[in-house]
């Protein structure tokens, strides 16, 4: 074989070999802490898929959409809330993996010494959120549940790290977020109530991993390696929730990825449920139940006025087929 074949040959499998990897992936993450964090940190994800990735941090759920309508990101990790409405809006996404039931990890702490004792006391005071999050969706249904108007409380739109910093100037009386900002706005206020009861109030919040439709048709393939690294983070945390205790290695490279202390992420963490294999492809989630719930939660969003409309199916924005198959 001469030399100008075996370059042939050499060039066409580096042509094949590029061919078979997503261009530039870009991944969205945001501040919860969650098992998966762990792999993040740990270049797993990267290792699994077989190229670079790139992860960008967002604060909230509408960043993480413009990214993703824009193309600037491929895959991205969105609450409930914003991805109903996104999903209302046509934005061309698909949810694939359910990455948590949102609990205790987001919550309404009020400030110690702001006269608050109760959700009567809400009526005239200061509360922020991230407008169009889970933590938003939890707070308006909190206020419908107690019968309080949106016209009673002076609800603030701030993203986690400005309710941090208005926390600490006395701007505000209290306010419905998650971690980073909820672990520091805890130390000087007490919780009011959670997600997991707002849940219990007919107002469930959940998180998931979505990709834009184009590069879940062009790429399955990582979309499932991506959902097969989440789901083993998952397993190992539900078989080994002592490996996340204060001290662990999971639990310190989880903060220096999301901001927080590591003695905090036992508590976070242990905040949310986190759907297994067989139960994300279940009735209860990517098999029908985030359909539905997407839809009750786009409907509330269009009484509150947040959306304009909603749409009559939801199942195009929900898919189970790149979850592996449990064993």
């Amino acid at each position: 074989m001469n030399k100008t074949v075996k370059y042939t040959f050499a060039l066409s499998a580096l042509v094949l070999s590029l061919s078979a990897q997503a261009e530039n992936i870009v991944i969205g993450y945001q501040t919860g802490v969650d098992p998966s964090k762990v792999p993040q940190a740990a270049g797993t994800y990267q290792k699994e898929i077989g190229q670079p990735l790139e992860w960008r941090r967002f604060d909230s759920g509408p960043g993480v959409v413009a990214a993703l309508v824009s193309g600037a990101i491929q895959i991205g990790d969105l609450g409930s809330s914003p991805f109903a409405a996104a999903a209302s809006r046509g934005a061309p996404i698909v949810a694939f993996l359910v990455a948590d039931q949102i609990q205790s990890s987001e919550a309404l702490v009020v400030r110690n010494g702001s006269g608050i004792r109760s959700f009567a006391d809400l009526k005239g005071k200061t509360i922020a959120t991230p407008f169009v999050s889970t933590s938003h969706f939890s707070l308006l249904g909190a206020l419908q549940h107690w019968g309080l108007s949106e016209k009673q409380v002076n609800i603030v739109n701030l993203q986690p790290l400005e309710i941090a910093a208005a926390w600490k100037r006395g701007d505000i009386d209290g306010a419905f977020v998650w971690s980073p900002a909820l672990s520091e706005i805890e130390k000087t206020g007490t919780v009011l109530t959670d997600a997991a009861q707002v849940g219990k109030w007919g107002h469930p919040t959940f998180e998931v991993w979505v990709a834009r439709k184009d590069f879940a048709e062009k790429h399955p393939e990582v979309l499932k390696k991506f959902a097969a690294v989440s789901l083993a983070s998952f397993d190992d945390y539900r078989q080994h929730p002592e490996k996340w205790n204060a001290g662990s290695a999971n639990a310190a490279a989880t903060a220096r990825l999301v901001g927080v202390n590591a003695a905090d992420v036992p508590a976070l963490i242990s905040g949310n449920r986190y759907p297994d294999a067989s139960e994300q492809v279940s009735p209860e989630f990517l098999g029908g139940g985030t359909v539905k719930a997407t839809a009750e939660t786009a409907q509330f969003l269009y009484q509150q006025k947040r959306i304009s409309g909603v749409l009559p199916d939801y199942s195009p924005y929900v898919s189970s087929q790149y979850i592996p198959e449990s064993r």
